[in-house]
C-alpha cells in the first residue's frame, strides 16, 4: 500500500506507509523465454521505461498495487522499431479504479473527515466549537472533504442550525475581504440531526447520513461531546456501536469535568474504555491550547538563559493565579456540584504546573511529554487541609451598584458551602524542586480577570545595593511573569539605575507584549486543540494515568472539606479575595505577586 499523506495547508501528517510503495525493478535479459512480472508504484508514471527488442513474442503482466488489491493488465510485446514513446503511452493508459483521470492517486480526495458536535444546541458549541471550526476553515486548515454535523435532542432543521451558528462566526481581523463568502461556504458544510443521546437507533440513522456525505471515501470521524458528564457513557456507547468508521479512524473529544474525585474518575475511564481505546479518547483541557501555555516549553528549552535557573537553587517560589471578575451568573447549579477546586485548580492550573516543572522530555512526541508530566504529578505531596484556604463571595455595593452574593444565584442551593475561591500550597518532592512552594490561587467575582504564572527568584546573596531597598528585600527580587490572558505577555522584572547623578534604583520590566510584537491575531485555544484532534496529535490532551495522578493529589482534601463541612471565608464581590490567602502565602515566606502596583506594566 502506497504512503497516504493526510495533510492540510497548516500541517501534514503521514497516516500510513508500506514498503510496497517503492519501485521494484525487474531484471530483463535479452533472451527471456518466460513472462516477467513488473510491479510499479502508482507514482511511477513520470519515470521512463526502456525495454530491449526481443527475438520472440512475449507478454509482460503489469501489476499496479492498490489499497484493495492489484490490477493486472497485459502489455503487447515490443516489436523491433516500436518507439519508447508508444510503450510509455500504453503503460500510462493503465488506471486503477482509485486513480483520477490524470492518472495520479487521489490521496486526500480519497478520505473525508466528519465532525459531529454532540450537544450542538448548547452554549459551548455555539460560543466556542463552531466558531473554532470556522476559524480553521477560514485559515484553510481543514481537509478538502469535511462535513460538520450538529447532534442534539432539540428539534431543528439544517437551516435553523446554520442560522444559529452564523450569529457566532467572526473572521480574522487581518483577513476580512472574503469573510461573507467564506461563511456561506462553511455553513453549507453544516448539517443537523436530532436524536437522543442514549439511542443506538438514532445514532444508526446518523451513521447512514454520514455515509451519504462521505460518498464512499475513507471515513474519518470525530465526535465532540459537548454534553453533561452524566450522559458521556450513553453517547459514547451509541457512537461506538452504531456510528463508528468502518475503514478510517474514530476519535472522541471528552470535555471536563472528568469525574469529581479519584473513584468517579476511574469509573468514568473504565466505562469509556469498554467502547474506546485510550488512543481514541481525547480529554480536552482548553487551557493547554492557549498560546502562552504552549510557549512554556519553548521559553524554557530553547533559551539558554532560563533552563539553568529552572530549579530550587535559583527559584524561591512559583505562583499560578487565575481570577475572574464575574460570578456564576446563572451557572450556579452546575458550579455548585463541583466548586472552584475541581473546576479550575485540579485541571487548568495543575496542568500548567506539570508543564512548567517537568524534566526535559526525550523528544516533542506526545508520549514523551506526557510521561514527564506524569512524573511531576507522582512526585507531588497530596494536599492537606492546612495547605488550603477556601472562600465564597458575598454581596457588595460599589459605585451605587449592588453585586449579588453567590447564594443569591437562584440556581444555587440555599446555605451552600461550595467555595468560589481557593488558595493552596503544593510541593514537588524531587531533586529539582525540593522545598519550593508552588502556590495556586483561583477565584470568581474578584477585582480583575487574569491568568498568569509568576516565578519569583531568590534574593541576591550579599547584594551590594540592599541599602537602596531598605528592609523590603522582596522589592529587589527578580520575577518572571507569563501572562496567559488577557493581553498576553512575558516580562522579566529587573533592578535598574535611574538616570541621574544619584544612586537611585528602579524596578523595571523587560517586556514581550504579544499585541505589540506580533500583528497576527492569536488563535483561540479550541482551534489548536480541534486541529490536533483531527490530525491525531495527542500532546495537549490528558492521558488516563495523568488524570489518575492529578485526582490523587486533590481527592483527600476535597473529601475533608465536604465531610467536615468547612465554612468558607466570605469576601466582598469585586475584592482581592479572602484575607486567609495572604496568611497562607506568608506561612511559606511568600508574597502574592499580583498585589503590587506594577502588575499591569
Amino acid at each position: 500500500m502506497a504512503t497516504t499523506l493526510y495533510s492540510t495547508p497548516c500541517r501534514s501528517l503521514a497516516t500510513s506507509s508500506s514498503s510496497s510503495s517503492s519501485l521494484q525493478p525487474c531484471p530483463l535479459s535479452s533472451n527471456l523465454a518466460y513472462p516477467q512480472r513488473v510491479t510499479f508504484s502508482q507514482r511511477f508514471l513520470a519515470s521512463k521505461v526502456s525495454l530491449k527488442s526481443q527475438p520472440q513474442p512475449y507478454q509482460i503482466p503489469v501489476h499496479t498495487q492498490q489499497p484493495e488489491g492489484t490490477v493486472t493488465a497485459a502489455v503487447t510485446p515490443v516489436e523491433n522499431g516500436t518507439s519508447h514513446k508508444q510503450l510509455k503511452a500504453d503503460l500510462l493508459s493503465l488506471k486503477s479504479p482509485d486513480e483520477s483521470e490524470d492518472g495520479f492517486e487521489k490521496d486526500e480526495n480519497e478520505s473525508s473527515v466528519s465532525i459531529t458536535v454532540v450537544g450542538a444546541s448548547g452554549d459551548l458549541a455555539k460560543k466556542k466549537i463552531f466558531p473554532a471550526l470556522f476559524a480553521l476553515y477560514y485559515e484553510d486548515c481543514l481537509p478538502k472533504h469535511f462535513t460538520i454535523y450538529g447532534y442534539a435532542r432539540s428539534k431543528m432543521t439544517d437551516a435553523e442550525l446554520r442560522n444559529m451558528v452564523s450569529k457566532t462566526l467572526t473572521c480574522r481581523i487581518d483577513k476580512r475581504e472574503n469573510c461573507n463568502e467564506k461563511m456561506d461556504q462553511f455553513l453549507k458544510r453544516c448539517f443537523y440531526h436530532s436524536g437522543q443521546y442514549d439511542s443506538q437507533e438514532n445514532f444508526a440513522a446518523r451513521d447512514k447520513k454520514l455515509k451519504e456525505h462521505e460518498g464512499g471515501r475513507t471515513s474519518n470521524r470525530l465526535f465532540y461531546l459537548s454534553i453533561p458528564p452524566n450522559i458521556f457513557i450513553d453517547a459514547v456507547k451509541c457512537a461506538s456501536l452504531s456510528a463508528s468508521s468502518g475503514n478510517g479512524w474514530t476519535r472522541v473529544i471528552v470535555e471536563k469535568p472528568f469525574g469529581r474525585d479519584s473513584e468517579s474518575s476511574a469509573a468514568l475511564t473504565k466505562s469509556l474504555k469498554q467502547y474506546l481505546t485510550e488512543d481514541q479518547i481525547f480529554r480536552i483541557d482548553h487551557y493547554l491550547g492557549k498560546e502562552l501555555v504552549e510557549n512554556l516549553s519553548v521559553l524554557r528549552f530553547s533559551n539558554l538563559i532560563f533552563e539553568p535557573l529552572w530549579s530550587r537553587q535559583y527559584i524561591r517560589n512559583v505562583q499560578l493565579i487565575f481570577s475572574e471578575d464575574f460570578g456564576t451568573e446563572g451557572r450556579g447549579g452546575y458550579f455548585d456540584h463541583y466548586g472552584i477546586i475541581r473546576d479550575i485548580m485540579q485541571n487548568h492550573l495543575l496542568q500548567i504546573l506539570a508543564l512548567f516543572a517537568m524534566e526535559t522530555p526525550v523528544s516533542l512526541d506526545a508520549e514523551d511529554i506526557r510521561n514527564e508530566k506524569v512524573k511531576v504529578l507522582r512526585s507531588m505531596r497530596p494536599l492537606r487541609l492546612e495547605d488550603v484556604v477556601i472562600g465564597q463571595y458575598k454581596s457588595h455595593t460599589r459605585g451605587g451598584v449592588t453585586y449579588p452574593a453567590y447564594v443569591d444565584d437562584k440556581t444555587v442551593p440555599s446555605g451552600s458551602l461550595t467555595p468560589t475561591f481557593a488558595a493552596a500550597a503544593l510541593f514537588i518532592d524531587n531533586a529539582r524542586w525540593d522545598g519550593v512552594p508552588f502556590l495556586m490561587k483561583a477565584g470568581k467575582a474578584l477585582h480583575n480577570k487574569r491568568a498568569e504564572i509568576r516565578v519569583q527568584f531568590r534574593h541576591v546573596p550579599g547584594n551590594l545595593y540592599n541599602r537602596n531597598f531598605g528592609t523590603d528585600l522582596d522589592r529587589a527580587t527578580n520575577e518572571l511573569v507569563i501572562r496567559v490572558q488577557p493581553d498576553e505577555a512575558i516580562y522579566l522584572k529587573i533592578n535598574n539605575k535611574v538616570p541621574g547623578l544619584g544612586m537611585k534604583l528602579d524596578r523595571s520590566n523587560l517586556n514581550l507584549h504579544y499585541a505589540a510584537r506580533y500583528s497576527k491575531e492569536i488563535p483561540d485555544a479550541y482551534e489548536r486543540l480541534l486541529l490536533d484532534a483531527i490530525e491525531g496529535e495527542r500532546r495537549l490532551f490528558i492521558r488516563s494515568d495523568e488524570l489518575d495522578a492529578a485526582w490523587s493529589l486533590f481527592t483527600p482534601v476535597l473529601k475533608d472539606l465536604e465531610e467536615k463541612k468547612i465554612i468558607p471565608e466570605y469576601y466582598p464581590y469585586g475584592s482581592r479575595g479572602p484575607v486567609g490567602a495572604h496568611y497562607l502565602a506568608a506561612r511559606h515566606n511568600v508574597r502574592w505577586g499580583d498585589l503590587g502596583t506594577d502588575v499591569d506594566h
